[in-house]
């Protein structure tokens, strides 16, 4: 018996996984999203662990991080939840005319937002509750937070950067979900979500849902003394870390990029490619 789907049969399996998404209601919506985004919570939870201390080699400890971050997607997809930036394959469907352009705005407004909750509350659990974060991990998280914020990119705007970074990342992480839709056991699906997600995450690119836990994360991390004095900030970059410039310099231009990369390069022209010559 074959072990994995072929890419015509996955694509029809894509708008046969978004129809059946009508069905969730408001409340099912946001849970399964705050779910998620706590998912990928730990896992970045767990890169910033990993990347903390000193480490010779940086390409190394890039892989090592994105090894690690793969578990998030892992509890995303197995056990059952709501991410939007998977989600945003719902353009697959919304073109085969299986779900209405309303439709797909209420599942993306409500599994985003309980992605937001579901980070933010694992941020704050995990930093603000447990004490995990005092000294380097702490510092860890404001390096990266401060990063995701401030951090000049040569020769080109941060938002645009950013935005391009967010195409890398989806075009990846949806490519992870296609690979474990394919696959018909559970190895088959591990091994599918690992190599892309930690190649999105040694690569550099930005995911809207996981920096939904880094930057809050950091932003917690402001109040701990330790935490400020192990990251090496100096503190004018550490005030330009707050809840505004979470959305204007990171989480804007990395939405409209994760969805380019995962509702167009992947569902888009998958859906070009296998479904509307069926149409003709």
């Amino acid at each position: 018996m074959k072990n994995f789907l072929a890419p015509a049969e996955l694509a029809k399996a894509l708008v046969a996984w978004g129809e059946a998404k009508k069905q969730r209601t408001v409340l099912q919506l946001l849970l399964l999203g705050f779910l998620a985004g706590a998912y990928i919570g730990f896992a970045a939870h767990l890169a910033t662990v990993a990347g903390s201390g000193e480490f010779g080699w940086i390409g190394l400890k890039k892989i090592l991080v994105g090894a690690v971050f793969s578990t998030g997607l892992m509890l995303v997809i197995i056990p059952g939840s709501e991410l939007w930036t998977g989600n945003t394959m719902l353009t697959a469907a919304f073109l085969e005319k299986k779900l209405s352009f309303a439709q797909v705005m209420r599942n993306w407004f409500w599994v985003y937002l309980g992605n937001l909750l579901g980070s933010v509350f694992l941020a704050w659990m995990i930093v603000g509750q447990t004490g995990i974060m005092d000294g380097v991990f702490g510092g860890t998280a404001l390096q990266i937070a401060s990063a995701k914020v401030s951090h000049e990119v040569v020769g080109h705007s941060h938002n645009s950067a950013y935005f391009f970074r967010g195409i890398g990342c989806n075009w990846l992480v949806c490519l992870a979900v296609l690979l474990a839709m394919s696959a018909q056991d559970i190895a088959g699906k591990i091994a599918g979500i690992f190599f892309p997600i930690m190649a999105f995450v040694a690569a550099g690119f930005e995911h809207v849902v996981a920096n939904m836990y880094f930057i809050p994360a950091g932003i917690f991390a402001k109040n701990i003394p330790s935490a400020r004095l192990a990251s090496g900030l100096d503190a004018a970059v550490i005030d330009k870390l707050n809840w505004i410039s979470m959305w204007q310099n990171n989480l804007f231009a990395v939405t409209l990029g994760n969805f380019v990369g995962g509702g167009i390069f992947v569902a888009g022209i998958y859906w070009w490619l296998y479904l509307r010559e069926t149409k003709c």
